[in-house]
């Protein structure tokens, strides 16, 4: 735990808001909110940090992240206490961060619903080929992040006559927290989203908590929730195992998949955004462009035959 300092706090405090902007002070306060949000307090332990910025990742960018620390780090100054920002621990995190959103997050190839398709194919009705199965496709439906995916309980699952209405309580354009609801049709076929849910529900016999639980080594289901960080590994071992290279995909090549399908059959961009959450069109314009590459080829059509 960081140790007061022997400075006097008030005369601190003075200096250091005199070096900050109106707008800069704004956004310490903001960040500082989410951080309180999240459990954090003054002083905060490296460890605390560590965690925070790690659950954080999923829904800010790295320069978000790098104003929250400062955010923190003025919040311990400002009440006199030695920052704890500059911990190796915390400068380990956000270095991993920022190599995994900057690679693997932009590099992230969609999976396409054709190798979804596949993947549901090769499945058994075994504990986790059921749950796997039911994630996968409900990452897709609703171009959850992986944070979303696994932070669901059964509580966030209306059950309506459509399919269902999936509550989520916070994303990485929410940050105030007022949640969004995403609509998660039925579907005929072996890619219902609601099916697969619903069978993984009753069989891993879930009445409360967590929807996406771990299972131990001997394939019972446990009551722990499933890491994030094993939504990638999940979706790699099972593109492998219909014969796909999967060094390019990650979690996120669920979202990036239904948005890319969505935009080559001719889905509104606003549609996409409502279920995505992304704020404008702009942020989903990347996926809509990679799609429409191919209509319309120019190669395709001059080399086609007449």
């Amino acid at each position: 735990m960081p140790k007061k300092k022997a400075a006097n706090s008030n005369a601190v405090t003075r200096f250091t808001d005199a070096n900050l902007s109106e707008n800069t002070r704004r956004a310490y306060a903001a960040d500082m909110k989410d951080f309180r949000h999240y459990g954090g307090k003054v002083p905060a332990s490296a460890d605390m940090i560590v965690r925070y910025l790690a659950e954080s990742a999923d829904w800010c960018s790295i320069s978000t992240l790098k104003r929250r620390l400062m955010a923190i780090r003025h919040a311990h100054i400002e009440e006199g206490y030695l920052p704890p920002t500059d911990h190796p621990k915390i400068k380990a995190i956000l270095r991993g961060i920022k190599r995994q959103k900057g690679i693997a997050q932009r590099q992230a190839a969609p999976l396409m619903r054709r190798d979804l398709q596949k993947i549901v194919r090769h499945m058994a009705a075994t504990p986790i080929d059921l749950r796997d199965k039911a994630l996968l496709l409900l990452g897709f439906a609703g171009a959850f992040r992986r944070s979303e995916l696994v932070g669901l309980n059964i509580e966030d699952l209306e059950r309506v006559d459509e399919g269902y209405l999936v509550h989520i309580r916070r994303s990485k354009t929410d940050q105030e927290g007022r949640g969004r609801i995403v609509a998660i049709p039925k579907l005929r076929g072996r890619l219902c989203a609601v099916a697969a849910v619903e069978r993984w529900i009753d069989t891993a016999e879930i009445s409360h908590g967590a929807v996406f639980l771990r299972l131990t080594r001997s394939g019972k289901v446990s009551r722990h929730r499933l890491d994030a960080g094993y939504v990638s590994l999940l979706l790699k071992h099972r593109l492998r195992a219909i014969g796909i290279e999967a060094t390019h995909y990650s979690a996120h090549s669920l979202r990036a998949g239904l948005v890319t399908e969505a935009a080559k059959a001719g889905v509104p961009a606003w549609k996409i955004r409502q279920q995505t959450g992304h704020k404008t069109d702009q942020m989903v314009a990347r996926y809509v462009r990679d799609a429409d590459l191919w209509n319309g080829n120019a190669a395709a059509v001059a080399g086609s035959c007449r």
